[in-house]
């Protein structure tokens, strides 16, 4: 076999440069996984090229040898290829049994020996595969099953359309899937792994071991897509379906499905027309007809379900008209589809053949009624009827699909009546439609900045109105795959501003999410666009909201570097949103890199140029930088006016970032000669950071009362805060956060009399601030270090301090 070459493969590079790691430490391979705390089959495989390491193993493996991991990062990332995750659920909200099973249909018929054989394959295997050709029922059937077991399996019941049969999209694959499964479970998302197929289905293997659940696998192209997801010990089931017969699936027994006989088919037809079974009924007054219908729609039970529709709806026909109107179609499937979009009229046939346009699985009215350039209101009248038709279905309320032979049905009539430049127009459309939504939901939950205007396209006449921020984040949950799917759109056709702009109005989003990854990767892929548009202003935007992502995911030397091209870039105006924008982002790297007066001085600039504008949102969050900038530098009575000075500008919501800085500024700057006043704050602040549902915040107050407390003489409620604050950020598995607390609960445990504990932190400090490239925490360490030494070796306390007066020099001669 050619062996590939690593130039040609980064998955190849990782495993040479993780080889070269093992080398480098002397040790053999068991030896290095016990060091590292992973298995030795693991181990060979990442070392050997043959799965792709989760993230901390990297970390693992470089410190072993004392290595800075970040230059692998950009490697790991293109072999890993990460794709945006599945929502996470809140860690406010109590977890509850899920139950996303479709709809049971009323009418179902017939399927009694394959219901038996289905039942008896669970029992003895838990599992079973039903396949069978396109439209045959086999999506109803393994839901009418499913909904019969729900009782004895309570703890979850889980679907998933893996679409392996869906016209103009890809299957699913197993790694999306496997993050939709573990956030259904409500698996929190710093437990999901990030990356490799083989991490996540063991995480999605454990988590279910525990419960009693139902899972559906529907439209599964073939066996290599289902293997990874199939559960392993307990008690669950699973249910698959597919148009293949899964021949791979050793362990799962098939169930084969075939068309109806003429029997049930005649009894389905009935139940699902409303026509009673009898010689008075229509159906019964001209059998040869009835027969004919159930000839010409196959026995197929969703075309018969779609011929039926059209009786129920015309009570005038008799069962010799449709059989006209069946047989005017070209086959089985367009005959029952053809029949029931003749009887739309002119608009609603209109609005399904520009369904047939959308990439994602599910949409909403508003998304239905940009696309198709109607009024909200008729928007929502032709989708009932296209529900009444059997055309669209609706998993819950406010939701649609089409089912996926609806869908091919759709879009080739589209492709077929409308004009190519209608085609792109109602795509334009939708992509506006995303564009514009999600800057609505941004502007309604302010977490950074001022929200910037949207330039792509043209609003929609209706968007969606949200009444708070948990309203728009809850929107936003239900809308990620859909946005995604519209962001995946927008790159295919070459949609360049919708691919600049969207992801910005995602940042609030993924800050709740802690969704640093996937930001990264979709405003790399922003950075292309805005190259290719070659706007000076929209690159350097584009550049800086880089620098954002790759800040927050604690890759300060790129962060700085796409900052520096920002600057480079952006149009000099004296004094621009965007200018004002970009220098509190490099006033935070600054901090970071060593000199918090340059970046107070930053903060300053950014707020005079927000008040010049006309900004007080912005002056208010340049304001609160400022005074925690102050504080650092040991100026808190200015750090206190300021913060108060920011507390006075009015807001709808307590808990915006401004207010939130300002508490915690206040809260620590006031622990000495006001405590309860200080504690106030930072009470507040931590009540506020909780209802948020953000985190980081979280952690941040928790890590600020300690500071607070220990001011007070306070200790062991000090170092209770610390502790509680450290185990979130182990939760959230982003070091470049603890950095910034690791030196404060040191100080904290001096102070409290455990010097060893205070070394061991501080030299932890000490070992990451330089691989993130913080000099700042790396000069404050080496003097946390120099003051636990003073007393018991002065000559090793003046090297750290000589060597922590080395680094600020090198950043701020």
């Amino acid at each position: 076999m050619e062996q590939r070459t690593a130039s040609d493969d980064p998955q190849a590079e990782l495993a040479a440069r993780l080889r070269s790691l093992r080398e480098l430490s002397g040790l053999g391979v068991r030896a290095l996984a016990r060091d590292t705390g992973l298995s030795s089959s693991s181990l060979s495989r990442y070392l050997g090229g043959q799965t792709v390491p989760p993230w901390p193993a990297v970390i693992a493996l470089c410190r072993i040898v004392k290595r800075d991991p970040r230059p692998l990062r950009p490697l790991w990332e293109r072999s890993a290829n990460p794709l945006p995750a599945p929502p996470k659920a809140s860690r406010q909200v109590q977890p509850r049994p899920r139950n996303e099973l479709p709809r049971d249909v009323a009418d179902f018929t017939g399927r009694t020996e394959q219901l038996d054989a289905l039942t008896a394959a669970l029992q003895s295997h838990q599992m079973v595969a039903v396949d069978g050709m396109a439209g045959v029922g086999k999506t109803c059937l393994a839901v009418h099953a499913a909904h019969r077991l729900a009782a004895d399996y309570p703890d979850a019941q889980l679907y998933v359309d893996l679409h392996g049969f869906t016209e103009g999209r890809e299957p699913l694959d197993p790694g999306s899937a496997l993050r939709m499964l573990l956030g259904a479970l409500d698996v929190p998302s710093e437990k999901v792994p990030q990356e490799g197929i083989e991490q996540l289905a063991a995480c999605w293997r454990a988590e279910l071991a525990g419960r009693r659940a139902v899972v559906v696998f529907d439209n599964a192209a073939d066996a290599d897509q289902v293997r990874p997801l199939l559960p392993g010990a307990g008690p669950s089931v699973v249910l698959i379906t597919s148009r293949n017969r899964l021949l791979g699936l050793d362990d799962v027994p098939p169930v084969s499905l075939d068309v109806l006989s003429p029997e049930e088919s005649a009894e389905l037809l009935s139940r699902a027309s409303g026509d009673p079974a009898g010689p008075g009924s229509r159906l019964g007054r001209d059998p040869e007809s009835a027969a004919e219908v159930l000839r010409l729609c196959g026995h197929l039970p969703l075309a018969l379900r779609l011929a039926a529709a059209r009786l129920r709806h015309r009570p005038g026909w008799t069962a010799g008209i449709l059989v006209e109107r069946l047989a005017e179609g070209a086959s089985e499937f367009d005959t029952a589809f053809a029949m029931s979009v003749k009887q739309l009229d002119r608009a609603q046939a209109r609005l399904f053949r520009m369904l047939g346009l959308l990439p994602g699985t599910s949409f909403d009215a508003y998304a239905a009624a940009a696309l198709a350039d109607v009024p909200l209101r008729s928007a929502r009248a032709m989708l009932e009827d296209l529900l009444d038709a059997h055309l669209v279905q609706q998993p819950t309320a406010g939701r649609y699909r089409l089912h996926d032979l609806v869908h091919q049905h759709a879009r080739r009539a589209c492709e077929q009546q409308d004009s190519q430049a209608e085609r792109g127009r109602a795509l334009g459309r939708f992509l506006d439609f995303y564009v514009h939504a999600a800057a609505a939901a941004d502007a309604a939950m302010p977490v950074l900045s001022p929200g910037r205007a949207v330039t792509a396209g043209r609003p929609p006449a209706e968007l969606p109105r949200f009444a708070d921020k948990h309203a728009a984040l809850a929107w936003l949950t239900d809308e990620y795959e859909a946005m995604i799917a519209a962001f995946e759109t927008a790159v295919a056709v070459g949609a360049d501003a919708h691919v600049c702009e969207l992801p910005r109005f995602l940042r609030a989003y993924f800050a709740r999410r802690c969704g640093t990854t996937h930001l990264n990767f979709l405003f790399e892929r922003s950075l292309t666009a805005a190259e290719r548009i070659g706007d000076p202003l929209q690159l350097a935007e584009a550049h800086s909201d880089l620098g954002f992502a790759r800040y927050n995911a604690g890759r300060m030397a790129e962060a700085g570097a796409a900052y520096e091209a920002a600057r480079r870039g952006m149009p000099e105006t004296g004094g621009s949103l965007s200018e004002a924008e970009l220098a509190m982002r490099r006033g935070y790297v600054t901090w970071e890199e060593g000199s918090v007066e340059g970046a107070l001085e930053l903060f300053g600039w950014a707020r005079e140029s927000y008040e010049r504008i006309g900004c007080p949102t912005g002056a208010a969050h340049a304001a609160a930088s400022e005074a925690w900038a102050l504080l650092q530098l040991g100026e808190g009575d200015r750090a206190a006016r300021r913060a108060r000075e920011v507390l006075a500008v009015p807001h709808a919501d307590p808990a915006w970032p401004p207010t939130l800085t300002a508490r915690i500024t206040l809260g620590v700057a006031l622990a000495a000669e006001a405590p309860e006043e200080a504690l106030d704050h930072l009470r507040r602040a931590l009540e506020l950071a909780r209802e948020d549902g953000h985190m980081n915040n979280e952690a941040w107050c928790l890590n600020c009362q300690g500071v607070a407390l220990r001011r007070m003489g306070r200790f062991e409620e000090a170092l209770a805060c610390h502790r509680e604050a450290f185990a979130l950020l182990d939760e959230l598995f982003e070091e470049h956060w603890k950095i910034r607390f690791l030196n404060g609960y040191a100080e904290t445990c001096r102070l409290a009399g455990l010097p060893e504990e205070a070394l061991r932190l501080h030299r932890d400090a000490l070992e990451l601030a330089p691989r993130l490239g913080n000099r700042h925490e790396e000069a404050l360490a080496h003097e946390g270090i120099a003051t636990v030494l003073d007393a018991t070796d002065p000559a090793a306390a003046a090297g750290h301090r000589a060597a922590g007066r080395a680094v600020l020099r090198g950043i701020d001669p």
